[in-house]
């Protein structure tokens, strides 16, 4: 496989918060090839994905172009065949046309389930779809509240999905080729249910793990859809994860993780021992990350740092340092650029030049935009902006604003909305103006962000309960 231009393998996960690899300062869990790849390469301490939720950050990846450009901005289930006329070729496609091999194996989230994405081999495996091995229906069972609650996994170790991204990763490795490669493996997890197989659902000591960050209820729920989340789950109680049980959510979540890194860990020997982990450049990523009851709330979606905010580790042998942190603001918009450009023909699309700004060759972001949900679906739409240390949030439901120094309120718990109006006009201008830019006027009215009457929004549960018991029994005691 040698050639004078580097293979390319991006590997990426599905949930997992910017915290939670040992070599950035993670001390509890256990990552030790997340943190070899961190060890090789530049690690972006300040990533973000352009849309916390799959779907359309999938996209963003897939196009290198932003949710408002995409069209994508929540887990719509429509046909994106048409992105390629909007943004130009998928990524396998254009490293395709740049003459590689392309594989991709694992999560792509695409509707219909078999868009062509432009890879020469194409394994794919979705956990939520019954004919690809659901994990989730024949070993775990049903779906709504439980699947939020710890639980271990019937499958062994080496049976899972996540072995499965690995073992079919690596045989697309030995492949005896003369073109460089570029390969996503895709794993699915640490996306709930949280439920690792052993010995890793007892890896981590759920006492020894810190309780969520939960103060002003108030301000944690100015996105009502982080309540509507907890509803989905839990009806009208949203707190009824106590700490204790989140504490052992935790544990199962990071299990997950070490399972994942483990099978990273096989792909990376694997490279090695065909002699091309020297000319590969690696990139590891998340779609976005995961609220584990921070902030009274679960799962994505909302622009708190532990949903927005991504793990970014990007490896290029004799190009970029190694074992060095960067916090740049950077985007998984950025990845179309790094891949072209380590096949020799840059297309940078809605990203910026991340391999020239580590350098000192490109500029950096001055500012970084993030999105959730469609306009045209009110009151649902939400944009982040930051700007150096600030973060301002905008959710037009209700009009609502909040405004955070992250440098010195990582945990986001201080409203500085009131506090410092100037700060806030100025990012709400500057996400009116990039709107303009765009041309997305669904989200704008009278030359600023559009803003509806706030609404509580209903959660969708794994079904609605019936107004008498026996109203789900069949009339008849023979229920065969």
């Amino acid at each position: 496989m040698s050639s004078d231009r580097p293979n390319v393998l991006v590997v990426m996960t599905d949930q997992q918060r910017f915290d939670t690899i040992g070599a950035l300062g993670n001390s509890q869990i256990h990552t030790p090839n997340l943190d070899r790849i961190a060890d090789s390469g530049v690690s972006f301490t300040n990533a973000y994905t352009p849309a916390p939720i799959c779907v359309p950050a999938r996209h963003s990846i897939r196009t290198g172009c932003e949710p408002i450009r995409t069209g994508y901005l929540g887990n719509d289930k429509r046909d994106g065949a048409h992105l390629e006329d909007r943004c130009g070729p998928f990524l396998a496609r254009a490293m395709g046309n740049r003459g590689y091999r392309t594989f991709g194996v694992g999560k792509f989230h695409t509707t219909p389930y078999d868009l062509e994405l432009g890879y020469d081999v194409h394994l794919r495996r979705e956990v939520y779809e019954e004919d690809t091995g659901n994990e989730l229906s024949t070993a775990l069972g049903r779906k709504d509240a439980v699947h939020l609650l710890p639980q271990t996994n019937q499958l062994p170790a080496d049976e899972t999905f996540a072995s499965w991204v690995a073992d079919r990763t690596v045989e697309q490795l030995r492949e005896d080729d003369d073109r460089p490669f570029f390969g996503m493996a895709s794993f699915m997890w640490p996306h709930l249910p949280f439920a690792p197989p052993e010995p890793y659902d007892r890896m981590y000591n759920p006492d020894l793990l810190a309780n969520p960050v939960r103060e002003d209820r108030d301000l944690d729920h100015m996105d009502e859809m982080i309540p509507k989340n907890n509803r989905s789950f839990w009806n009208e109680r949203e707190d009824a994860i106590s700490d204790p049980t989140a504490r052992t959510i935790r544990a199962h979540y990071y299990g997950m993780i070490t399972h994942v890194d483990r099978q990273i860990g096989r792909i990376l020997d694997a490279l090695e021992a065909a002699d091309e982990l020297e000319n590969t450049v690696l990139c590891f990523v998340s779609d976005h990350g995961e609220l584990l009851g921070d902030h009274h709330g679960w799962q994505k979606t909302a622009a708190f740092e532990a949903s927005v905010r991504v793990p970014f580790l990007l490896s290029w042998p004799g190009r970029l340092p190694a074992g060095e942190t960067n916090d740049e603001l950077v985007s998984l918009l950025d990845l179309f650029g790094v891949a072209t450009t380590a096949a020799g023909d840059p297309d940078y699309r809605d990203g910026i030049d991340l391999v020239g700004m580590v350098a000192g060759d490109a500029e950096p972001r001055q500012r970084l935009f993030a999105y959730h949900e469609q306009p045209s679906m009110p009151p649902n739409f939400t944009m982040m902006v930051r700007e150096g240390d600030w973060k301002y949030v905008y959710m037009a439901n209700g009009g609502r604003e909040q405004l955070f120094d992250v440098a010195t309120d990582p945990d986001e718990t201080t409203q500085l909305r009131e506090d410092r109006p100037e700060v806030a006009a100025r990012l709400r201008n500057a996400a009116v103006e990039h709107l303009q830019e765009r041309e997305f006027r669904e989200a704008l009215g009278n030359d600023s962000l559009a803003a509806s009457p706030f609404r509580r929004l209903d959660g969708v549960r794994g079904g609605d309960y019936p107004d008498h018991p026996g109203d789900l029994l069949p009339e008849s005691s023979d229920e065969e």
